[in-house]
C-alpha cells in the first residue's frame, strides 16, 4: 500500500480537555456550604445572630429605662388596652350620696371607688371585702379593706391599688363579738382608668396640660410586651437580661473551652507520665461539687444575700467546667502527634511550638468550635437555673433566669411574665444546639467525605 503525502498531515496542537466543573475549595469554604445545606442549622445561625442583635442593637431602637416603674401598668399582659380619661384632681368625699343597698357613688375609676349602703339586719357593724372572684359558697370574700363598729358609719372609699378591671365587693355584717356572719351584700364593680392633666403632664404623656381637657382621652405608654409585677417593662428587661445571660453563655465558655484546649493539648503533645498525671488532674476536678464551689466563691468575692453573684458564677464555670474539652482536645492531640505530616515535620527540624500552633490546633478547630457551641447553651442554662433559685443573678439586675423566678409567683395570673424569659431561654438553648449540630456535621471530615 503507497501513502501519499495527504496521509501525513500534521496533528492539531489543540486537545479537548475537559474543565475543571468545580473550583478548588479551602477547609473552611468547604464547611461553610455545607452548613448552608442544612437548614436547620442555617436556621439557627440567622436565630442566634437575631438574638445578638436583639442584645446590642435592641436597647438602642427601644429607649425605654429597664428599671423605671409605670404604676398606672401594674402586670399588664401585651395588646392590653391603653386608653385613659382625664378627670380633675381629687377631691376628698364624706360619704355623702343616696342611701340604699350596696352600691357605688359617681363613677367608678382606678382614682377611688365610692361605696354606700344601709346597715344589715341584726348588724352591729360591717367589714368591707374586695376580691377578684365572685363570692361563692364557700363564702371567700377577698380581701378585707376596712371595719366599722359602728352604724352610723356607712359608706368606704376605696384608694388601694386600683386598676382597670372587674372588682367584686362585700359588705359582711359583723356580730356583736365583732365575728362575721353570713349576713352580707356583694356588688360587681368595673373600674376604669383615669388620670389627671398634672399626672399626664407628670409621666411626659403631655407636654403640658393645655393640650388636653377634663373629658378627653389619652394613650398610656406602650408596652409591647407589657409590663412585670412592678410596672417595669418587659421589653425593656429581657433586652437587659440578654446582656446578662449572654454575656455568661459566651464569656464563661470562651475561657474554660480555651484553657481546656490549652490544658489538653500540652497533656496530648507530652505524653508519658505527665499526661496520666494531668488527666487525673482534670478527673478530679470533674469530681467537685458545682453548687458548694458556687457558694463558696460567693463568700470568697463578699456576696450577700440578696445580691448578684455574677462574677462568682463566671469563676466558678471557668474553674469547674473545663475538664470535658481538655479531654476531647487530647484525644485529638494524640492522633496527630503519629500523624504522617506531623513526623515528617519533626524530621525536618521543626519546633514544639510550630507543631503546635501550626500543625496540631488548626486541625482540633471543628472539634473546639463545635464544643463551644454546645457549651454555650449549658452555662446560659446553668446560669438561668442559678438565678432561678436565688443563688446567681439577683433583682433587681435583670437576667432570664431571675426574670422566671420572678415570674412563677404570678404565673396563674400573669403568665407572660413567666412566658416570655422562659421563651427566650428555650429559643436561645435550641438554636445554639441545632447550631452545633450543623457545624459537627460540616466540620467533621468523615462526614464531609461521606458526602
Amino acid at each position: 500500500m503507497s501513502y501519499g503525502a495527504a496521509d501525513f498531515l500534521p496533528v492539531s496542537g489543540q486537545r479537548d480537555v475537559h474543565g475543571i466543573s468545580r473550583p478548588s475549595l479551602s477547609y473552611l469554604q468547604d464547611a461553610w456550604l455545607r452548613l448552608k445545606a442544612n437548614r436547620r442549622a442555617l436556621a439557627s445561625l440567622y436565630l442566634v445572630l437575631g438574638l445578638l442583635f436583639f442584645t446590642i442593637a435592641g436597647p438602642w431602637i427601644w429607649r425605654v429605662d429597664s428599671a423605671v416603674q409605670d404604676l398606672d401598668q401594674i402586670s399588664q399582659p401585651p395588646g392590653v388596652d391603653r386608653a385613659a380619661l382625664i378627670v380633675p384632681d381629687y377631691q376628698s368625699w364624706d360619704g355623702a350620696g343616696e342611701a340604699g343597698p350596696l352600691h357605688v357613688v359617681g363613677d367608678a375609676t382606678s382614682q377611688s371607688v365610692r361605696l354606700k349602703w344601709d346597715a344589715l339586719p341584726g348588724a352591729n357593724g360591717h367589714r368591707v371585702y374586695r376580691n377578684i372572684f365572685p363570692v361563692g359558697p364557700e363564702l371567700a370574700y377577698g380581701m378585707p379593706l376596712a371595719e366599722f363598729f359602728d352604724n352610723t358609719i356607712l359608706y368606704h372609699e376605696d384608694r388601694l391599688d386600683l386598676r382597670p378591671g372587674r372588682y367584686f365587693y362585700s359588705v359582711v355584717a359583723l356580730g356583736e363579738d365583732g365575728a362575721v356572719t353570713a349576713n352580707y351584700e356583694s356588688l360587681t364593680v368595673d373600674v376604669r382608668r383615669v388620670t389627671t392633666l398634672a399626672e399626664a403632664v407628670d409621666r411626659g404623656l403631655i407636654e403640658n396640660g393645655d393640650q388636653l381637657a377634663v373629658g378627653d382621652s389619652i394613650e398610656l405608654q406602650l408596652h409591647p410586651l407589657g409590663t412585670d409585677y412592678l410596672g417595669r417593662d418587659m421589653l425593656a428587661r429581657l433586652m437587659a437580661g440578654a446582656r446578662v445571660s449572654l454575656f455568661i453563655g459566651i464569656v464563661a465558655p470562651a475561657l474554660f473551652v480555651l484553657f481546656g484546649v490549652v490544658f489538653g493539648a500540652a497533656a496530648g503533645f507530652i505524653g508519658g507520665r505527665v499526661d496520666q498525671f494531668m488527666m487525673r488532674f482534670a478527673d478530679f476536678v470533674v469530681a467537685l461539687p458545682f453548687l458548694l464551689f458556687m457558694i463558696l466563691f460567693k463568700i470568697a468575692f463578699g456576696i450577700g444575700p440578696g445580691e448578684s453573684g455574677v462574677m462568682p458564677m463566671l469563676v466558678a464555670m471557668v474553674v469547674l467546667l473545663w475538664p470535658a474539652t481538655a479531654r476531647l482536645v487530647r484525644g485529638q492531640i494524640l492522633q496527630l502527634r503519629e500523624a504522617a505530616y506531623v513526623q515528617a515535620s519533626q524530621l525536618l527540624g521543626a519546633r514544639t511550638n510550630y507543631l503546635v500552633l501550626r500543625h496540631m490546633l488548626p486541625n482540633t478547630l471543628g472539634v473546639v468550635l463545635v464544643t463551644l457551641t454546645f457549651e454555650i447553651p449549658k452555662a446560659i442554662f446553668v446560669e438561668a437555673f442559678l438565678s432561678f433559685i436565688g443563688m446567681g443573678v439577683a433583682p433587681p439586675t435583670p437576667s432570664w433566669g431571675s426574670m422566671s423566678n420572678e415570674g412563677i409567683a404570678t404565673m396563674l395570673t400573669t403568665p407572660h411574665e413567666l412566658i416570655f424569659p422562659a421563651l427566650f431561654i428555650s429559643i436561645t438553648v435550641l438554636a445554639f444546639n441545632l447550631l452545633g449540630d450543623g457545624l459537627r456535621d460540616a466540620l467533621d471530615a468523615r462526614m464531609r467525605n461521606a458526602g
